[in-house]
């Protein structure tokens, strides 16, 4: 058994974890609430426009616009990954990590895959492994529509220049503070509508229908990219709030354990001592 001392200061930096732990969960609890309304309340706006989009795409010709839309053989495919800045958040980089692997290994085996990274730890780790073809982590550093919208604007321009055939994001959705969803969502070409659940639309065009293709399609896919951002980056704080509450309570349960060994073996020292203490004075009497 350690010694007192060790079992003391084994306490003591058990307890200077719990403060550091439960003050980053407070400051993500802080930080989710800012972030968690922002999504939610662009969520509906951007579903909305995306399916406006959707529907329109369907009715272009490729002299209208249709580039966007277009659908090539896959040869060259770019996948956004995007992951933090900042680790102590459980598993919420690693499934990303691990599903981008995947999907490059399974889905786009024998194709030419790139990576644009969004995030560092996810760049940090996936750049050992596969061609990068840009790295935009200072993104979170000033998380406007206006920064997203340059990134945006380049992954448009690569498609419609046929350096990338097909672009994929992948993201932690935000649900709640303790659920995250693994998403996989295409960002060029525009999906068609689903058929299902999509409206028979007769769209009247005012001024023009190539003016609206100019207006309203680079604005939906720049909301679309936004949005898997904004998502991303409330899942962050929810799983990194998860992360130090649970390590506070186990902090909490170790400190516990370690302060009934401490009482234990106290207990038995002083034991000890009085029957030191005793067995030397019958010597004496005797």
């Amino acid at each position: 058994m350690a010694n007192l001392k060790e079992i003391r200061n084994r306490i003591s930096s058990i307890g200077s974890t719990m403060k550091i732990t439960s003050a980053m969960k407070m400051v993500s609890a802080a930080k989710l609430k800012k972030a968690q309304d922002a999504i939610i309340q662009m969520r509906p706006y951007a579903n909305k426009l995306t399916e406006l989009l959707q529907n329109l795409s369907a009715t272009l010709d490729s002299d209208d616009g249709g580039i966007y839309t277009e659908q090539r053989e896959i040869n060259k495919v770019l996948l956004v990954a995007i992951t933090s800045n900042r680790g102590l958040c459980g598993a919420f980089n690693s499934v990303i990590i691990k599903d981008v692997k995947s999907i490059i290994e399974s889905k786009y085996s024998g194709k030419e895959v790139s990576l644009l990274t969004i995030g560092k730890k996810g760049n940090d780790l996936l750049t050992k492994e596969f061609n990068i073809y840009d790295n935009k982590s200072e993104i979170f550093d000033d998380l406007t529509f206006d920064n997203v919208a340059i990134i945006a604007e380049d992954l448009m321009l690569k498609f419609t220049q046929g350096s990338f055939d097909k672009i994929e994001i992948v993201y932690n959705q935000f649900k709640n503070a303790a659920t995250q969803i693994l998403t996989l969502e295409q960002f060029l070409p525009i999906l068609p509508p689903d058929t299902e659940n999509s409206s028979n639309t007769d769209y009247i065009f005012e001024p023009s229908k190539e003016e609206i293709v100019e207006g309203l399609i680079p604005k939906s896919l720049k909301t679309q990219l936004f949005k898997a951002i904004r998502d991303s980056y409330a899942s962050e704080h929810g799983a990194r709030m998860t992360a130090m509450h649970k390590a506070t309570d186990n902090a909490t349960e170790l400190r516990d354990e370690l302060l009934l060994i401490y009482n234990k073996a106290r207990q038995s020292a002083i034991t000890n001592e009085i029957l030191e203490i005793v067995g030397g004075a019958e010597a004496l009497n005797n």
